[in-house]
């Protein structure tokens, strides 16, 4: 049984955490903590007999724990990490991996100093469409895939206005952050994980003086990355923008077909030639009647701990998504491109 600590019990550990929990034999939640003494009670009641902690130091030190799982605002993703990786415990955390390249490359030096795993959710990764197209592109039925476009545009959905999503201090920036994270590695990871080598971007926030509430993040990010394979992509994230409906996708261009995959209209489309003709392929592939995603990227972090498989997310993964979203507000401020180191 792999005891599991968690860090933060919040909207994300209440929801899509523990219930991954809920339904995964071989894990228990044995401590939790969280300086909310509310929040703190809330989840308690949900596990009577796991420990109870405020200082996340003093559950680590006095639990034996095999794994923690942090699900606290971003500023805080590295040091508990660190801390914990120090002290030889396994580690899966919430996205974004830091709010810092310095400090993702911290957490990428403990985790490898201690031999024990890091991983950050990428629960994307797991959608069944997900895995369908990374097999397609492995039979290399796409060929070389040179150019994409990624995106989660909303109308109006700025998060916990008042809270920790719209202080910069506490979430190292806006939709780029929050949702980009999630799109981006989703386009990076099929295109194969490529490296970042420049990024160009803009930043804006426009819609503070409007009745929601005043902030210091973003509520619109646009950029282009370029790799160090050729490739290139272009992003596009927003909380709050004037366009006719929410979107999130990820297109891709190959050599010998594209594809499409749309979450919110629930589209998954390939674009392809057969015998001349231009051909769309809609594979019959549900995401949303299957497992939570966030459940099958914490069953892969527990059969990665139990040595039943290979973790198919590396620190370094996270250090050149945290390079790509620091140089792009980089960008937005110098008003040109960034080279990455």
């Amino acid at each position: 049984m792999v005891k599991i600590g968690i860090v933060g019990a919040g909207k994300i550990c209440q929801g899509p955490h523990m219930g991954a929990y809920d339904k995964i034999d071989n894990a228990e939640i044995v401590a939790i903590c969280d300086i909310n003494e509310e929040k703190l009670e809330v989840v308690g009641k949900r596990y009577p007999n796991a420990k109870l902690y405020k200082d996340y130091r003093e559950m680590i030190d006095n639990e034996k724990l095999d794994a923690v799982d942090i699900c606290t605002p971003n500023n805080y993703h590295s040091i508990v990490a660190i801390y914990a990786l120090n002290k030889g415990i396994n580690v899966i955390c919430e996205k974004p991996d830091a709010v810092s390249v310095e400090e993702a490359e911290k957490m990428k030096d403990a985790a490898e100093a201690s031999g024990k795993t890091l991983m950050v959710i990428r629960n994307n990764r797991y959608r069944p469409t997900t895995k369908f197209l990374k097999e397609y592109i492995k039979d290399g039925k796409m060929g070389e895939i040179y150019a994409g476009r990624c995106g989660w545009i909303r109308r109006r959905g700025i998060p916990g206005w008042g809270g920790w999503f719209t202080d910069k201090a506490q979430s190292g920036g806006g939709p780029l952050i929050d949702l980009g994270v999630h799109i981006i590695d989703l386009a990076m990871y099929l295109m194969g994980n490529p490296r970042p080598v420049t990024v160009s971007g803009s930043t804006y926030s426009k819609f503070p003086h409007t009745s929601y509430s005043k902030t210091d993040v973003e509520d619109l990010a646009m950029g282009f990355i370029r790799f160090d394979n050729g490739a290139c992509l272009q992003i596009e994230f927003s909380w709050a923008s004037n366009i006719e409906y929410d979107q999130m996708f990820v297109e891709l261009r190959g050599e010998k077909s594209g594809s499409r995959m749309s979450g919110i209209d629930r589209k998954f489309d390939i674009f392809t030639e057969e015998c001349g003709t231009n051909v769309t392929i809609k594979p019959a592939i549900d995401d949303y009647n299957c497992p939570p995603h966030h459940e099958m990227n914490i069953r892969h972090f527990i059969d990665v701990i139990e040595g039943k498989a290979e973790p198919d997310f590396t620190p370094e993964q996270g250090v050149n998504m945290v390079k790509i979203l620091e140089a792009i507000y980089k960008s937005a401020e110098c008003g040109h491109e960034i080279a990455l180191d």
